[in-house]
């Protein structure tokens, strides 16, 4: 969803997953640390996170998707500082709702282009080329955190930490909720697009 929402909003994405995984190439302390959690399909500390986010903030925040942050109660009180620092803040939070047995089918045959980060699946959403991004010709890859184990090790982590968020956001009358289940990638789009406006 993403993508299409860069292409044709105008949005940008700060992914957590890309902030760790430029650190981790670039072997700095901080992808150090992420990368143990990452590799086990855990969450990364708070206090790792929130350094990288609040340096890309800096000069990234407007129009901006928050993908995979904040995950915790911490985080979000650490982001809402953040925010509230540069003279910005979160306009809406979405909470798309998927049953867990769709999310695994969906993790366990995702594909990633690791040049444009366009996601494809092995069953739903085959590239052109098998095994190529349809963009840029690059060979398409699978997270090593969306190995089986590991997306069991995310959705148990998902129920004990990131949960409660629901009720943080409702507080702030800034949630969302959409049902997702049984709607394709486009009427999942249609439905955030409403939800945006």
């Amino acid at each position: 969803m993403s993508e299409k929402l860069i292409a044709n909003a105008g949005m940008k994405q700060l992914s957590t997953g890309d902030l760790f995984r430029k650190n981790i190439s670039e072997n700095t302390p901080l992808g150090i640390e992420a990368k143990t959690y990452m590799n086990e399909g855990k969450y990364v500390p708070d206090s790792v996170t929130n350094g990288m986010v609040k340096d890309y903030l800096a000069d990234n925040h407007e129009n901006q998707i928050f993908d995979g942050y904040p995950r915790t109660n911490a985080q979000a009180v650490a982001l809402d500082e953040m925010l509230k620092d540069i003279n910005s803040q979160i306009d809406k939070v979405l909470l798309l709702n998927v049953d867990s047995k769709v999310l695994h089918d969906r993790l366990t045959g995702r594909l990633i282009c690791p040049k444009c980060k366009r996601s494809y699946h092995k069953v739903t959403r085959k590239p052109q080329v098998e095994g190529v991004c349809d963009f840029d010709n690059e060979a398409l890859t699978t997270r090593p955190d969306d190995a089986p184990e590991k997306i069991s090790v995310r959705i148990k982590e998902y129920t004990d930490l990131t949960e409660p968020l629901i009720e943080f956001y409702k507080a702030q009358n800034k949630l969302v909720a959409i049902d997702c289940n049984g709607l394709s990638s486009d009427e999942m789009y249609e439905k955030i697009s409403e939800a945006m406006a």
